[in-house]
């Protein structure tokens, strides 16, 4: 068959890692050597993944290299403690802001009361939120760690990248690292 001179095969280094430190410090590594972290993506959640591929998988090398195995970007740990932040700090800004309406619009003391009661019912919500994000991460990691481990994939773009990727994945103690081609999507 021959290739549309336009269409590239798609080459990317894969390792799996058995902790989520590992995995954060290789990618840590990975972005310190010239990658971008638009050519870093990670499995999506294992539902997903299954649902895409309509059958259940019973470990990640069953799928590392199967161009249809759904992905999605990495989001390092210190984003989602940034957005567990955020959650509960807008609540608790929005219930304070509502108080302080009631407060300029009456000036009394129940509305006082009032917005002690809003400000502290959006900090509840947001602290529920929070620990949300958290549990919903923590089960992500789980699930993958049942099926044998984290796969991280790297975008390479020459032998040097794909020599370079191999190196930095096999240094944070990855596991069946290795280089494949996927083909080349229109």
């Amino acid at each position: 068959m021959m290739k549309d001179s336009n269409t590239v095969d798609v080459r990317e280094a894969v390792g799996i890692f058995d902790s989520e430190e590992q995995m954060q410090a290789a990618i840590d590594d990975l972005l310190s050597h010239g990658f971008d972290r638009a050519e870093i993506s990670v499995l999506a959640p294992v539902t997903a993944v299954e649902e895409k591929l309509g059958h259940r998988f019973k470990s990640v090398t069953e799928i590392e290299d199967d161009p249809e195995a759904m992905t999605k970007a990495f989001v390092p740990i210190e984003t989602i403690g940034d957005a567990e932040g955020a959650v509960i700090g807008s609540l608790l800004y929005v219930g304070a802001f509502a108080g302080i309406v009631l407060v300029a619009s009456g000036g009394a003391l129940a509305a006082a009361l009032a917005a002690l009661t809003l400000g502290g019912s959006g900090t509840v919500l947001g602290v529920a939120l929070a620990r949300f994000i958290k549990q919903h991460h923590a089960d992500y990691i789980a699930d993958q760690l049942e099926k044998g481990g984290l796969l991280l994939w790297v975008r390479t773009w020459d032998q040097k990248d794909e020599e370079k990727a191999v190196k930095v994945l096999s240094a944070h103690s990855a596991h069946d690292v290795h280089i494949h081609g996927l083909p080349a999507q229109d």
